[in-house]
């Protein structure tokens, strides 16, 4: 009987020192899920993202203008560093 409680506190011991470790490491970061459905990154770490104005009023843009917004385009250097802090990346 005695064995058994022993055995009993001892993995107790053990599961909450697990418990300890698992709570003293820094959080992941989690990415953001908006920002994953909308930026993509290349294989040098630049970001693209979509362009604007695509959705409605195409009437009034010129073939030339439509044109041009189907492509997609980089990320400035200003907003980057916040992109990047969304998706996770270092």
């Amino acid at each position: 009987m005695t064995k058994k409680y022993n055995y009993i506190f001892v993995f107790s011991k053990f599961k909450s020192y697990l418990c300890a470790l698992k709570f003293s490491t820094m959080p992941k970061m989690k990415t953001h899920s908006s920002a994953k459905k909308r930026f993509r990154v290349t294989g040098t770490g630049k970001i693209k993202r979509f362009q604007a104005n695509t959705s409605h009023m195409m009437r009034n843009k010129s073939k030339k203008a439509k044109t041009r917004l189907v492509k997609s385009t980089l990320v400035c250097k200003a907003e980057e560093k916040r992109v990047k802090r969304l998706l996770a990346i270092g």
